[in-house]
């Protein structure tokens, strides 16, 4: 469920339950302070009898008796005089969500910039984007829904009503995106195919006026994309590379392409994965999924920015026509793959991809996301993803952004070593590296580069981070929207429109 409606007020309602902040020293907020007096003391008296430190993120709460401001909810603000950065707003923000969601009231959160360090007054605006993204949970398949979440309503006291509200717009047509792309990726494999992937890419997306192509085989056939095909052989479902083009910027200005890899089941082919764990292969389009939520939030913004975003969705099967280890294919760039390993399939799709990209659209930068590696959860497990670039300043910007958003990125090397690991005796190159060289998401990236000539370009594998097994401050279990957030941050610096 997400919460039905988030609003912004200047005056305290006193019905229902009031959300308030208090400080590590055991201090009140201004506002609570406030609150406090005008209910006689109710909040310090109930303070003193709580195991409440203020820690941040900390909580607690008590019921009043009497009255119609029924439930008090405390929430830690950390040291005085602490500054907060967005993220830690959003945090803050969730953390307010789980204390509230059960509550049989609606709730007003009397927490704003009087009460913490922010440099501007729509602090309630990150606050609610917070309780926006935690509320938001995939229960489409359960019979019985959870039953304990009631909050429908939510009210933010703020200084400042109409920037709060113009700030959130944004932010909820953000959260929209994120939430797309969270909902795609944790649909199953007989729902999320190639055709039904890029047919909700068209109804989503079109109306907000973004341009949607849909190639089918015959057409990428035609432009020699046979890495990308040959993955998609042992399916009976056609492949699909879906082109979503948002024109905001100036008419000569070049695109910033996002390419996503989109297997929306991955069974590894004749190279066949093993059983266990084979379920999560859905989660194999996380890619296309965070660039499709994307373009939704980048359109339904209305960003002053061009950008292209490519979604290439193949189904990697085992069957009589599949693929074999062995088998040498002609990219679309001319250069030939010996494909060793039918599971490392996911450079395939993308090396036609991203040469299709630079190819067609001369693009300023180019970035893509594939839940690529394994490698990269035993180097980053499920707190980073790897990020390999050509670009010292690409990586600078999108480290930023990073930092800004909260979703984490580590560069990764990439070197000649690296690179020479995946030279074939019998073709141009080979898509696994030789078994004396380690490294296997720095060698996929390797193989990845070889496919963008001089354009910058960065590589996010976000195979650690595309889902989570456990409830995140912004996210509960399942499929996060990784990048959606991050990438969105990464167009609004690049295009210095805050």
């Amino acid at each position: 469920m997400v919460i039905e409606k988030i609003s912004f007020v200047d005056k305290l309602s006193e019905v229902g339950s009031v959300v308030v902040g208090a400080y590590a020293d055991a201090s009140l907020s201004k506002n609570a302070a406030a609150i406090d007096e005008k209910f006689h003391g109710i909040i310090s008296k109930n303070l003193k009898k709580m195991s409440f430190s203020g820690k941040l993120f900390e909580s607690a709460h008590f019921t009043a008796i009497d009255g119609p401001l029924n439930h008090f909810v405390l929430v830690g603000l950390g040291d005085t005089g602490k500054k907060f950065t967005e993220f830690e707003l959003e945090k803050l923000g969730a953390k307010i969500y789980d204390c509230v969601a059960e509550l049989d009231s609606d709730a007003t959160v009397a927490i704003n910039t009087q009460d913490i360090d922010f440099p501007c007054n729509c602090a309630s605006s990150f606050l609610g984007f917070g309780m926006l993204l935690k509320s938001w949970n995939f229960d489409k398949y359960k019979s019985k829904k959870n039953e304990k979440i009631k909050l429908r309503n939510v009210s933010l006291l703020t200084p400042d009503v109409q920037k709060s509200t113009e700030y959130f717009s944004e932010l909820q047509k953000l959260a929209d995106g994120i939430f797309l792309a969270r909902r795609v990726v944790s649909e199953p494999a007989n729902v999320i195919y190639p055709e039904s992937l890029a047919r909700i890419a068209k109804e989503e997306l079109s109306p907000l006026g973004v341009d949607v192509e849909i190639l089918g085989r015959s057409s990428m056939q035609k432009l020699g994309m046979n890495a990308l095909l040959g993955v998609a052989q042992g399916s009976s479902l056609e492949p699909q590379l879906v082109i979503l083009r948002w024109n905001g910027g100036n008419e000569a200005e070049k695109p910033i392409v996002f390419v996503g890899k989109g297997v929306t089941f991955d069974s590894g082919g004749i190279s066949l994965k093993p059983g266990d764990g084979m379920h999560e292969m859905r989660y194999d389009m996380a890619g296309s999924g965070t660039v499709l939520g994307l373009l939704k939030a980048v359109a339904a913004n209305k960003l002053p920015a061009n950008v292209v975003g490519l979604m290439a969705l193949v189904e990697n099967m085992p069957s009589g026509t599949a693929q074999r280890p062995g088998d040498i294919v002609k990219s679309m760039s001319g250069q030939t793959i010996e494909v060793l390993n039918t599971d490392a399939e996911g450079r395939l799709v993308l090396a036609d991809a991203l040469w299709y990209a630079q190819d067609r659209f001369s693009p300023k930068a180019m970035i893509d996301l594939a839940t690529l590696t394994g490698a990269i959860v035993v180097s980053l497990g499920h707190e980073f993803a790897g990020l390999f670039s050509n670009s010292d300043e690409l990586v600078h910007q999108i480290v930023r952004s990073s930092d800004k958003t909260g979703e984490k990125v580590w560069r990764m090397p990439m070197t000649e070593h690296f690179d020479k690991g995946i030279n074939s005796e019998i073709a141009d190159m080979q898509n696994i590296a030789k078994s004396n060289i380690r490294g296997g998401s720095i060698t996929a990236a390797q193989f990845l580069k070889r496919f963008v000539n001089n354009v910058d370009w960065a590589h996010l594998d976000i195979a650690g981070v595309e889902h989570t097994s456990d409830d995140l401050f912004v996210c509960a279990k399942g499929a996060t929207g990784f990048g959606v957030h991050l990438l969105y941050e990464f167009l609004k610096e690049m295009t210095a429109i805050r």
